[in-house]
């Protein structure tokens, strides 16, 4: 986690909600991010970004790990 990084950087307390309702709460928190759900097990870019949070969701779209910014 980077440090340079504005705003809001993790959201611990969202683990076990729907991810829409995650996405919507983390954007409306940090405004500098764009959340997007992500499919537990899925490949995705190991590229940093301050814009970015990634929320991972089971096949019920549930959040299963603390969404961060990266």
């Amino acid at each position: 986690m980077s440090t340079t990084c504005k705003g809001k950087n993790s959201w611990p307390e969202l683990v076990g909600t729907r991810g829409d309702a995650a996405i919507a709460t983390i954007e409306r928190e940090n405004r500098r991010v764009d959340a997007t759900e992500v499919l537990e097990g899925s490949v995705v870019t190991a590229d940093f970004r301050c814009d970015r949070v990634r929320v991972w969701v089971n096949s019920s779209g549930v959040v299963v790990r603390p969404p961060t910014i990266g």
